[in-house]
């Protein structure tokens, strides 16, 4: 009966599963799917613990650590890293990016990119409304936020928007994709550590906003993956 049960249950996953989770693999990668996975399981059991309004010891003794770096060189530094993912630099980014791609006849995509920067937009925002975490206040910053803390917008909307153009960058110049990956991950690391820099977000505010962004960020350039693999086929 185990065996019967057991040559069943390989024939459902042959016929039924296999076949629509293929061409995901395919696209994502054995790799790249645990990477979701874990990252799933990390930014999870980080939102439990900020419903339950629970406080992470190392949160407030690495903001103090970094603050205590500050000086004014470096105040001026982190503000014009921070400046990088704002909404008035950032839309005008992803204005001149989309106008690009439909110039271009690139219509997937453009298509996929304008999905990829309102779903950061509107998950950065709709998640801080339902978190309502409080912003750190351990000491007085030079800049003022009256959102609140968790996800980091900016960790997650520099994932989403910096990470998806560097895959279009990566794709057109493959020879240069190592580099091109390299700077987009030092440039959302930098802007992530400003906000730390600054004292407007925890720790695992950046830590949250980078894992939900990259989870979209998947998400958009797998969805884009599969389009243009079906456009081939067809």
């Amino acid at each position: 009966m185990m065996q019967t049960l057991l040559q069943r249950s390989v024939k459902f996953w042959r016929s039924r599963i296999n076949p629509k989770i293929a061409p995901l693999i395919t696209t994502v990668g054995i790799v790249g799917l645990i990477t979701c996975l874990l990252i799933i399981y990390l930014v999870a059991q980080i939102s439990d613990e900020v419903l339950e309004q629970e406080a992470f010891a190392f949160d407030r003794t690495i903001l103090l650590w970094i603050h205590s770096f500050a000086s004014p060189t470096l105040d001026r530094i982190m503000l014009l890293v921070t400046s990088l993912n704002n909404p008035n630099l950032v839309s005008i980014i992803a204005g001149v990016a989309l106008i690009m791609l439909l110039w271009k006849q690139c219509y997937s995509e453009a298509k996929i990119f304008a999905i990829d920067c309102a779903g950061g937009v509107i998950l950065s925002y709709g998640l801080k409304s339902v978190f309502g975490k409080a912003r750190p206040d351990l000491w007085q910053s030079s800049i003022k936020e009256i959102s609140f803390s968790y996800p980091s917008g900016h960790a997650l909307g520099s994932t989403v928007l910096y990470g998806f153009l560097a895959y279009l960058f990566a794709t057109r110049f493959p020879q240069f994709s190592g580099l091109i990956y390299l700077l987009a991950v030092i440039l959302v690391g930098a802007i992530g550590l400003s906000r730390l820099y600054l004292g407007v977000h925890w720790p695992t505010d950046i830590l949250g906003g980078y894992g939900i962004g990259f989870l979209w960020l998947t998400f958009c350039i797998t969805m884009l993956k599969l389009q243009k693999m079906k456009q081939i086929q067809t």
